[in-house]
């Protein structure tokens, strides 16, 4: 029987707000058995770029990444976001180690090729192994994942953390029984995006296809949903979507199902 694993997502909003961080480190801290955190970081990079005159340029929610930006992202996601949350947890007892998906050859990537946009150095997802960091996590160590990856010949990428966060679980389903919870600033996914009440307990894929048709999931929640199926149909053993101050609580949120 394999060892409980959890895999939290959770968004740059939350890790980049003093008294939202401090919140996630103080629940996530709590989790029982072994867990890996995966973050973003887009506000502080946004905010970064503007203060060295670096234009943020963004396409259906995603980052234009240039030679520029990718200096930045890596200063922000790799460097201050990841650290803070290392330092963090440290001082709650949780010996964290912040990596990318470049240390250990975790997640390598392509570049994403030009189609209706040129994205620059974004990076899509070609291999992952979680041989190494099964390593580690046995070990006590608890990974906090920062949002790049590499190509294998020695360029860093940019990553979506959702995708980081997908990938990083269906590696490690092989060697644990992992649990998938994407955290954001809603209770879950909603009937209707204005009242907080309407969470969808339970969504299959049959329900998912039907709610984006009649437009009830629109959006960002899409691909969310699309790396929740992908990790359920490559081994993880259940995905969950809640809010990042109910990490703990098992009954809270949407759960995403085979059938």
């Amino acid at each position: 029987m394999k060892e409980k694993l959890t895999v939290i997502k959770v968004g740059g909003k939350i890790v980049e707000e003093e008294a939202t961080l401090q919140k996630l480190l103080d629940d996530f801290a709590t989790i029982e058995g072994y867990k890996v955190l995966v973050h973003g970081g887009g506000r502080s990079a946004t905010r970064l770029a503007a203060q060295l005159g670096i234009e943020s340029r963004m396409v259906n929610g995603r980052r234009i990444t240039d030679a520029e930006t990718l200096k930045v992202v890596t200063m922000v996601y790799g460097g201050l976001v990841n650290k803070n949350i290392v330092a963090g947890l440290q001082a709650r007892g949780v010996n964290a180690l912040g990596l990318t998906g470049a240390d250990m050859n975790v997640i390598r990537s392509v570049k994403r090729p030009v189609k209706e946009v040129d994205y620059g150095f974004v990076g899509d997802v070609k291999q992952a192994d979680g041989s190494l960091l099964g390593d580690l996590i046995r070990k006590g160590i608890v990974p906090v994942m920062a949002p790049l990856t590499h190509d294998g010949e020695g360029h860093l990428l940019n990553t979506n953390a959702d995708t980081i966060a997908g990938e990083t679980a269906k590696a490690l389903a092989a060697l644990f029984d992992v649990t998938l919870v994407f955290c954001f600033e809603k209770r879950g996914v909603l009937r209707d995006e204005n009242d907080d009440d309407s969470v969808i307990p339970c969504i299959n894929e049959a329900e998912f296809q039907q709610l984006v048709a009649d437009g009830t999931i629109q959006g960002g929640m899409i691909p969310k949903l699309e790396n929740a199926f992908q990790a359920i149909n490559a081994g993880v053993s259940q995905v969950v979507i809640t809010l990042a101050s109910a990490i703990g609580q098992t009954d809270e949120g949407s759960r995403i199902v085979k059938a």
